[in-house]
């Protein structure tokens, strides 16, 4: 009992340190991990959190591929440049950050392993790349039987996919590894990231590219869980088709120059605001009707905080647009405020940290 409090205080210490990160080097080893991982696996990224001294560090990888057909000169000079790849058939994979390099050069796009923050029904070799681009981050545990948590989206409310098998064949593979795995719900892992300070209580809404997760948690427990499959790629893609660019050339200007805090001074910017809007609008009707259909709603005593985190909540005045679009809604709860998390890029893999602390044997 006196150790498994000691891990809470330990989780919950965690929970407060600042996060330091890098993205995964062309060329560099996998990590043998000693001590509990966070994971997250996302549509756009996957990220791997560990606890260190006084900060959470963690590696960030593309979760992307790029085919190219097989030849032993190729190979040769694709091992020569240090980049990530696997064989298979008569097609090598290109994996990661160097997939990207490749797309580029092809002035193509790159091929994703998941599709609305599930696994990709469309990718015959889907689960394959999706387990080689994890091994870029971790190989075995030094220690059998190390805990993993892993992120989880929630179900759809506005699509009939389940997330079992997701996640059966997530927790299979890390299992394989020789880790414990444990799974946590997007929006939990932000809750457990951000709301030490509230007593792990309040709405945590991670924003990412596939899909939004959304978690009521009422200390640390979360009541409620959910996604939507709308993120910042449903933006890309219809602000594409609006204005007649490709989706990449408008992610990039979404991602560098786009401010939702100014005036848009062109048709991109006028689309992306819009589709934003309605991102916000979509997001905010579905927490309403879940709330007040759901007959598990706690009792709480004052207002609690509603913590955005992932990529999509990033553009400036992003927070200011969602508070002014939460006052068109009737939640069944008083909110005390909207923040944007600390580091909304790595929120998700440091709450699966959090939790993976928890959780260790």
């Amino acid at each position: 009992m006196t150790e498994e409090m000691g891990n809470i205080d330990n989780a919950i210490e965690a929970s407060q340190k600042t996060v330091v990160s890098r993205e995964k080097e062309t060329g560099e080893d996998a990590e043998r991990p000693k001590g509990p991982v966070g994971l997250d696996i996302g549509t756009s990224h996957i990220v791997m959190a560990q606890n260190k001294g006084k900060n959470i560090h963690t590696i960030k990888q593309l979760n992307a591929f790029f085919t190219i057909p097989y030849s032993k000169f190729t190979k040769k000079i694709l091992v020569d440049n240090e980049v990530t790849f696997f064989e298979k058939g008569d097609m090598f994979y290109i994996l990661g950050y160097s997939a990207e390099n490749f797309a580029n050069m092809f002035n193509t796009n790159t091929r994703r392993t998941m599709e609305k923050g599930l696994l990709s029904a469309r990718e015959d070799e889907g689960i394959n790349v999706l387990q080689a681009i994890i091994g870029t981050l971790i190989k075995r545990p030094k220690n059998p039987g190390e805990v993993i948590c892993f992120s989880m989206p929630g179900t759809p409310v506005d699509s009939g996919q389940s997330v079992v098998y997701h996640e059966s064949i997530i927790k299979m593979y890390l299992a394989t590894l020789g880790y414990n795995p444990i799974s946590i719900n997007e929006g939990l892992a932000t809750v457990m990231a951000e709301l030490a300070e509230d007593n792990f209580t309040g709405i945590g809404i991670s924003m990412g590219g596939g899909m939004c997760n959304i978690c009521l948690a009422y200390l640390s427990v979360p009541v409620i869980t959910y996604s939507i499959q709308k993120g910042g790629d449903y933006i890309d893609q219809m602000v594409g088709i609006s204005v007649g660019e490709p989706a990449t050339k408008v992610k990039t200007i979404k991602e560098s120059t786009f401010r939702l805090a100014k005036p848009p001074k062109n048709r991109v910017e006028t689309a992306l605001q819009i589709y934003y809007d309605d991102l916000i609008h979509t997001l905010l009707h579905s927490l309403q009707d879940v709330l007040h259909s759901s007959d598990k709603i706690p009792k709480i005593a004052k207002p609690i905080p509603i913590v955005l985190a992932g990529g999509t909540a990033l553009p400036t005045g992003f927070k200011e647009h969602f508070e002014k679009a939460l006052k068109e809604f009737n939640l069944p709860i008083e909110i005390s405020e909207v923040r944007i998390a600390e580091d909304p890029l790595n929120t998700t893999a440091k709450g699966a940290m959090v939790m993976a602390l928890s959780e260790e044997i």
